[in-house]
């Protein structure tokens, strides 16, 4: 049996009636995603931040895995050992030059290195600061040469002058800074000699008046700091010049002038007090005071 009523598309077509066309417009759901998809913040938040926050919890939930941070720690590590360890690297020999054979051989006990040693592991900052702490060493430059050689330059202070400290004696450069001990003074014969405290702050001044004393040879055996203020100079036979706080080599100057105007140290004299330059005063020995107070007696009498 035929149904009663036809479907309704087939009485449309057998009426000649158009298909039904579809709304081109965008339902409300899809509208809105779209225009949500236009917002800067949104499209940013999917393109950059959800996979960054998926890449960031996949890698925390790997490391949180203490079997996987020490295996990626142990490749890390001998990934980079091969790379230091390269023959390229390696450091075989040390040479130390500028260093006299004493200071050759305290550097060398100082830097126990065991050659060959990897470039990457060796301190040079940390191995030139130590050098440098020696008192004998003025600079030092360490540097790794190419063809597997550790340099360092070493630059020596030299001893000036021999200071007779309070219990030591000491070997002190220009600059009054320490370069080395000594046990007796006839160790260093060649150095002028100092004493006295704070001989050492002013070894400029010292080196200064023993230039200028030069016209008496071997008759100068040093000086002395009096108070830390002064100097004393020592001459031979125990005679003494007492020189002023200031300008000290001007009143040496001006007693070398008195010596070869009137030949002043070859007299009786034991002390030449030029503390005050403007009236300088002469000590006698004791022979010599009797022989004017004799005198006096005579023109007296």
């Amino acid at each position: 049996m035929q149904p009663l009523r036809a479907p309704r598309a087939d009485a449309r077509a057998r009426h000649g009636a158009a298909p039904v066309r579809r709304d081109p417009a965008p339902s409300r759901l899809r509208y809105r995603f779209h225009r949500l998809w236009l917002t800067p913040l949104y499209r940013s938040l999917m393109r950059v931040g959800v996979p960054t926050f998926l890449i960031l919890t996949a890698m925390g939930w790997y490391f949180s895995n203490p079997t996987n941070r020490y295996a990626i720690a142990e490749k890390t590590a001998e990934f980079r050992r091969s790379i230091e360890t390269r023959p390229e690297f390696m450091v075989k020999l040390m040479v130390i030059e500028g260093a006299s054979p004493v200071v050759d051989k305290a550097i060398r006990e100082l830097l126990p290195v065991d050659f060959p040693v990897s470039s990457f592991d060796l301190d040079l900052a940390g191995m030139q600061a130590v050098v440098a702490a020696l008192d004998v060493v003025e600079a030092v430059d360490i540097h790794i040469r190419p063809g597997g050689v550790m340099q360092i330059n070493i630059s020596e202070r030299e001893p000036a002058l021999v200071w007779r400290a309070p219990g030591k004696l000491e070997l002190i450069d220009a600059s009054g800074h320490r370069v080395a001990s000594v046990t007796e003074r006839r160790a260093r014969p060649d150095l002028p000699l100092v004493a006295g405290q704070g001989a050492d702050a002013e070894a400029a001044e010292a080196l200064a008046l023993i230039r200028a004393a030069g016209p008496l040879g071997a008759r100068l055996r040093g000086l002395v700091r009096v108070g830390e203020r002064r100097w004393d100079m020592v001459l031979a036979d125990g005679q003494m010049i007492l020189l002023p706080e200031v300008s000290p080599v001007a009143a040496l100057d001006q007693v070398l002038a008195l010596d070869q105007a009137q030949d002043l140290l070859a007299r009786n004299v034991t002390h030449i007090d030029m503390r005050t330059p403007q009236r300088p005063t002469l000590r006698l020995a004791e022979p010599a005071v009797e022989e004017l107070r004799r005198i006096r007696s005579l023109s007296l009498e």
